[in-house]
């Protein structure tokens, strides 16, 4: 038998007329206050017990694997890189140029977002692989190229690229790295090892790097566009920052806090670059030194018909531009501001990105288009995504674990964004990154 109960009618239930009962009555009909103190609630002297459970200490551990262990952000990550780094180094990763407008912007653009979760799904099992240039990469995410590593911390490029191939993602040397090529592919020989190119005035010195990287199992070849000139990075100016760095006053007395990185620095193998042979002098004359001024897309198309691998151009700022440089036979673009460092208020690849996923969508093409700049999270990783990158890359977020603890550092920063993009997707109510669209993302003041 089903039972229903049946409110009250207010038509038809009349109501009491507060006259008709007395105060004296009403306060009557109510239940009287209880005075009783629950047992649970009385106070006693604990017992030892009790306390037992509780009294847990934690013994002190000061090794290198609990420092990292401890940094559950990219954020902490820094912040131990900063400790443990002499400030010329430190500075050359975290700054930019000028005034540093682009970095910033680029960083809230990140956090200028509202994620839109689909609830009720199953997302007991996420899956983070995704394809990128043809080939599977376990995370949506790769190690940009960086200059100078192994000033950073000496393991440098090879801590690097084998934690890329113990993690499964794409790692990109770069023209300027203080590891060769060759030494490169012999650390991580399983690893996918892209090379970055900055095209000289020098054809021949360019060839030569273009072969050394397909005959080492590179697979892409990144071209990077952005530097006509070098940027005006005024921390390196401030600190006088020189290749390799200077013994100076400043720089000795800066060491005596930090004599792990100058112990390693000096007893490793003097940096030497993977497309150069030793130099001496500063960041912006060797800068300057590399960088062609003259490159047009009639450049492009000669690395085109050069390289017979993927072909991927970074520095791309606007829409035009990422349409043509496809037109010129890339396979992909990278939606870069040369992480601030070059030209300041340059565009923010973010806020690019949604512009140039629709001119390729309307130009029915496959370019891959990749992006930089500003990722400190996972979150922000598949935010890109959901907003149509299909991969991106991280400079400064490994590099701060690198400054932090070496290889096992590069591991953490990895683990950190790996997790971080796992718990997004899940509360996001996506399991595949091919479930991401542009409705998980609303930017905000837009």
């Amino acid at each position: 038998m089903t039972h229903t109960i049946q409110p009250n009618n207010p038509e038809t239930t009349p109501a009491p007329d507060a006259t008709d009962v007395p105060a004296s009555a009403a306060a009557a009909a109510r239940p009287a206050a209880s005075t009783a103190v629950p047992a649970a609630l009385k106070r006693r002297i604990p017992k030892y017990s009790d306390l037992a459970p509780l009294m847990q200490f934690k013994k002190p551990e000061f090794s290198k694997e609990a420092r990292l262990k401890r940094a559950s952000t990219i954020w902490e990550l820094r912040d131990i890189a900063k400790r443990r780094t002499p400030q010329a180094p430190f500075d050359y990763t975290d700054g930019a140029a000028e005034a540093e407008i682009t970095l910033r912007r680029a960083r809230e653009a990140f956090l200028d977002i509202e994620f839109r979760p689909g609830i009720l799904r199953n997302v007991s099992k996420i899956d983070l692989s995704t394809d990128i240039l043809g080939k599977s990469s376990r995370l949506p995410v790769g190690i940009a190229p960086t200059g100078f590593t192994r000033m950073m911390q000496s393991e440098g490029e090879y801590a690097g690229s084998q934690a890329a191939e113990a993690a499964g993602i794409p790692y990109t040397l770069s023209t300027m790295g203080t590891a060769s090529i060759e030494d490169v592919a012999a650390a991580a020989p399983n690893g996918r090892n892209w090379f970055q190119l900055y095209l000289w005035t020098d054809r021949d010195r360019s060839l030569e790097l273009i072969e050394r990287a397909a005959n080492a199992g590179n697979d892409t070849l990144m071209v990077t566009v952005d530097t006509a000139v070098a940027g005006a990075r005024l921390r390196d100016v401030r600190n006088g920052m020189t290749i390799p760095p200077a013994l100076t006053i400043k720089t000795v007395l800066d060491a005596s806090y930090r004599p792990a990185w100058w112990f390693n620095f000096l007893t490793h193998e003097p940096l030497t670059f993977a497309s150069l042979s030793r130099y001496t002098g500063t960041v912006a004359d060797l800068i300057n030194s590399m960088f062609d001024p003259t490159l047009t897309f009639e450049d492009l198309d000669w690395l085109r018909e050069t390289w017979k691998g993927k072909l991927v151009v970074k520095g791309i700022q606007t829409v035009e531009d990422a349409r043509k440089v496809v037109d010129h036979g890339a396979d992909g673009v990278v939606l870069s501001n040369h992480g601030g460092r070059q030209l300041d208020r340059a565009p923010i690849p973010f806020h690019l990105l949604p512009g140039v996923k629709e001119a390729f969508t309307k130009d029915n093409s496959d370019a891959a288009i990749m992006l930089d700049t500003g990722i400190m999270s996972g979150a922000d990783i598949i935010a890109a995504l959901a907003l149509g990158a299909d991969f991106t890359l991280i400079g400064r977020a490994y590099l701060y674990g690198l400054m932090a603890g070496g290889r096992a550092g590069v591991d953490r920063a990895i683990q950190i964004l790996e997790k971080d993009m796992a718990r997004t997707m899940a509360l996001l109510g996506v399991s595949r990154i091919s479930e991401l669209t542009p409705e998980h993302v609303r930017l905000l003041n837009k």
